[in-house]
């Protein structure tokens, strides 16, 4: 195959989820499988629901038509909120949604009225970690206002930690959930479907066998699944297989040069995380002091470099929209035409798997 490429080992990812889908599972917890990373492939969504996911999340309205599409009947939740100029699509395509505006909830509620349909939700509370969800405090009049609602479904409560402030889930925060989901319950005089702790950063707690799940019954599930890790310290989890993803990409130069840079010196293209420092502007003198630079075919476009583990006798020093930039420490660089393999981390993985330039290789077994 062409390269740049992403090849993504089917039986890693049926392996990590089978192996969490157990193990939550004997803690009374569905999975449901993000696969916001995969751009809604269906390929990797038959493969996670066959080992066990409960159901698919999804963050973009997008992919969840391109699961639809592939043929993926299976329940899919928007983890998203809705965005108004999308609700008619939310409510074709989508089975629940993740709402924490009003305003959203009633442009659902008319958009499954008009489509004669209804449409279920999960009401999102703020715990700490400052990025989407309702107030505790707000939870009454919200639900007292959705059950008044045509048209949708209020079937749960959720929450998200970790993933802008670091806040990481633990008895404190979860057991709050817990007690949203009791003002729930009582105010609407039905037992919520769906409460969903988080993401994998939840996984410390809810794999802890002193910790007492609660009401919680639901994790969302991405970055645990894909690079079997836990997000707020980026350790392995145990059992898990972390390199089920790799990018390829193909050596375009291989020379000697300077290590320092020379000349007048202004803003490089990307200034925000300059990996080597500049030697003193208006330095020329461009003699070669035998260092190995390497040039790859795959750049900020394509990928977060910061997120690349290259292989080993190379080090990575900047990066361009086209290029990565390394340095060969090696007594045999890798010649021109050559593939080269990088370990992704998260932020990393999401941005390959976007770009248009970076195709995918499903790979059956090792």
């Amino acid at each position: 195959m062409s390269t740049p490429r992403l090849e993504v080992r089917l039986d890693d990812l049926a392996h990590n989820t089978r192996t969490l889908a157990d193990r939550l599972g004997r803690r009374g917890i569905a999975v449901c499988a993000v696969t916001k990373a995969t751009l809604g492939s269906p390929t990797i969504a038959r493969v996670l629901l066959d080992a066990g996911a409960a159901t698919l999340g999804e963050s973009r309205i997008e992919n969840i038509e391109s699961l639809r599409r592939g043929g993926i009947d299976a329940e899919i939740m928007m983890i998203r909120g809705p965005m108004l100029s999308q609700v008619d699509r939310v409510v074709e395509h989508a089975s629940v949604s993740l709402n924490s505006e009003l305003v959203v909830v009633e442009a659902l509620s008319a958009a499954a009225v008009r489509r004669n349909s209804r449409h279920r939700v999960v009401l999102m509370v703020e715990l700490g970690d400052l990025r989407e969800g309702v107030m505790p405090a707000d939870v009454p009049a919200f639900v007292d206002r959705v059950a008044a609602m045509a048209g949708v479904e209020l079937v749960g409560v959720g929450t998200n930690l970790a993933c802008q402030n670091g806040v990481v889930p633990d008895r404190t925060n979860m057991a709050e959930l817990a007690s949203v989901a009791a003002i729930v319950e009582g105010r609407t005089g039905t037992k919520l479907q769906i409460v969903s702790g988080g993401n994998s950063a939840n996984l410390d707690w809810a794999l802890d066998p002193d910790q007492h799940m609660g009401a919680v019954n639901h994790l969302r599930l991405g970055e645990s699944i894909l690079l079997g890790r836990e997000p707020t310290q980026r350790r392995p989890i145990d059992g898990l297989r972390t390199d089920a993803f790799t990018l390829v990409a193909e050596v375009i130069e291989s020379k000697k040069k300077p290590r320092q840079p020379w000349g007048v010196q202004g803003q490089a293209a990307f200034t925000s995380d300059p990996i080597e420092p500049a030697a003193a502007s208006g330095s020329s003198t461009g003699e070669c002091s035998g260092v190995r630079r390497v040039l790859v075919a795959v750049g900020r476009q394509d990928v977060d470099p910061a997120g690349l583990t290259p292989p080993a006798g190379l080090r990575l020093v900047g990066a361009s929209s086209d290029h990565l930039i390394l340095e060969s420490t090696s007594l045999r660089p890798p010649p021109i035409g050559a593939e080269l393999r990088f370990g992704l981390d998260y932020a990393a993985l999401v941005r390959a798997s976007t770009s248009p330039f970076v195709e995918h290789e499903y790979v059956v077994d090792r």
